[in-house]
Formats: structure tokens, sequence, C-alpha cells
């Protein structure tokens, strides 16, 4: 098995609804406003309606549920979903507060799951395809994920 580079994923994220703790964590909802996917096989932008709904825990990680979709540059609509774990280190939590700096890839785990469909012919291999993303936080605040490929 080996992992190909398939496409790099940013979102602008808008200030979190704060749900407040509850039974599983600290729950918030954070509305993708924008954003880009760009790669060899197809780019676009975020289409409206996407969003993070994040349980952050005592742990210090954040379990991702995420919902997002692209208009594509030729005029398709991909779906995405993912979920995945985020180490909530300092810098992350700066990040995410409206902080400076940001996160690279690798300085702390956070590691997403997502899924693609697409009913455009064009696009029926993402339908058939497992994915695995790296992600890292930028100031805005800024997600940005490397998304791969798995091969046989």
């Amino acid at each position: 098995m080996k992992l190909e580079p398939e496409f790099s994923y940013t979102a602008e994220l808008a200030e979190p609804q704060v749900v407040g703790p509850g039974p599983y964590g600290l729950r918030q909802v954070l509305a993708v406003t924008g954003g880009k996917v760009t790669g060899k096989r197809f780019s676009g932008t975020a289409a409206p309606g996407g969003g993070d709904w994040l349980l952050a825990g005592d742990d210090g990680f954040g379990r991702l549920d995420v919902r997002a979709q692209f208009y594509t540059d030729d005029g398709a609509v991909i779906y995405m979903s993912y979920q995945g774990l985020v180490q909530v280190t300092e810098a992350a939590a700066g990040a995410l507060g409206g902080g400076a700096t940001g996160t690279d890839f690798g300085d702390h785990y956070f590691v997403t799951t997502p899924r693609l469909e697409c009913g455009d012919p064009r696009y029926s291999w993402v339908n058939q395809t497992i994915f695995v993303g790296q992600g890292r936080i930028q100031p805005g605040p800024i997600v940005e994920f490397q998304v791969f490929r798995v091969d046989a």
C-alpha cells in the first residue's frame, strides 16, 4: 500500500458557535466561509453550507465531524465528509483563537479520513477511492489539508 498526493484543501472558518459542555465534551460548530481545493485531477472552490461539528475532549484532542462541498472549476459538485482527530496544542489553540502564528504539517496530530462523492461521470473515480489527510491550522482561522489517495 502507498499514499499518493491527490489534492490540497483550505477552509476559512467562521467564529465558533459554542454549544457548550455536554456529556461527550465541549461542542463547537465552525461554519466554512470560503476555501479552495487544488489538485492534478480537479480544482475548485468551497461551496456554502459546509462546517465542522467539533467535539473538544478533556484529553486535549478534538474529534472532527466535517461536511463540505466543492464547485469544481469545470462545473461539477463534489461532496466531502470526514472524521478525524486534532491535537489541540497551545499553537493550535492560538491559531484557532485568532493568533498571529499557526501550525505546520506534522507539528501536532491532525489526521482525517475524507470520503468524497460525485455524480458527475468525470469524477466517478472519487466514489471508489480511499483518502487520508494531514492538517495544519493557520491564522484566520484557516485549516489546510494535504489529502492522499491510498493505492494498492
